[in-house]
């Protein structure tokens, strides 16, 4: 079983930043793609962004250029650096994990609100 735990959500006002991480423990032999995804109330689940295990990235049209992913292979822990937050990135972000199969974290919540 592998474990999966998100991390660094808040409340930040419009155009600041916030840090997320994901840290993956457990019965791990290796991990693949790791990816972000958000859901905001009422809305399903969107992907955000995700990174290969050689560390090629990718991200929604809505986050790029002001979204970073990146991953700590050592530490099995991916992060997510958010800048120029805007209301509408108000949302709780969960981490997926593939390794022999899906996981998913329990999400942390990012509120951007003045």
């Amino acid at each position: 079983q592998v474990q999966v735990v998100e991390s660094g959500g808040g409340l930040v006002q419009p155009g600041g930043s916030l840090r997320l991480s994901c840290a993956a423990s457990g019965s791990i032999s290796s991990i693949g793609y790791m990816g972000w995804y958000r859901q905001a109330p009422g809305k399903q689940r969107d992907w955000v962004a995700g990174i290969s295990s050689t560390g090629s990235t990718s991200y929604s049209d809505s986050v790029k250029g002001r979204f970073t992913i990146s991953r700590d292979n050592a530490k099995n822990t991916a992060y997510l650096q958010m800048n120029s937050l805007k209301p509408e990135d108000t949302a709780v972000y969960y981490c997926r994990v593939v390794e022999s199969r899906d996981y998913w974290g329990q999400g942390t919540q990012v509120t951007v609100s003045s």
